[in-house]
C-alpha cells in the first residue's frame, strides 16, 4: 500500500532523556496540536547520543495513527529530517500558532 502524503504534517521534535531508562526519547515540542507526553516513532538516529545530543530539536513529517492501542506519531524512518536551532525551532512554532488562527 502507498503512502498518503496528505496525511502527514510538518512536526518540531525534541530528543529528551528518559529518567526511567537513562535513554533518549522523541517527543513533539510545546506549542502545536500534540501533547508532549505523546510517543513519536521515528528514525532511531535520532536518538543516538553520539550524533545529537539530549535537547535537539527535528522538524519532521508525520502523522497521527493509532495502530492497537493509544495514538502515537509516526514518521516513515526514511523521510528527511531538519534539525532546528532555537531560532527556526521558535519561528516554525510561530507560524504553526498563526496557521491556526
Amino acid at each position: 500500500m502507498a503512502r498518503d502524503p496528505w496525511a502527514y504534517r510538518d512536526v518540531a521534535v525534541e530528543s529528551v532523556l528518559d529518567p526511567r531508562s537513562g535513554r533518549l526519547k522523541i517527543k513533539p515540542v510545546a506549542g502545536q496540536a500534540y501533547s508532549t507526553a505523546m510517543r513519536v516513532q521515528c528514525s532511531r538516529t535520532l536518538i543516538d547520543p553520539e550524533r545529537y545530543p539530549a535537547g535537539t530539536r527535528f522538524l519532521i513529517r508525520a502523522k497521527l495513527t493509532d495502530r492497537g492501542g493509544a495514538p502515537f506519531l509516526y514518521a516513515w524512518h526514511g523521510d528527511p529530517v531538519k534539525v532546528l536551532g532555537k531560532r527556526e525551532a521558535a519561528s516554525f512554532l510561530d507560524e504553526y500558532r498563526r496557521r491556526r488562527i
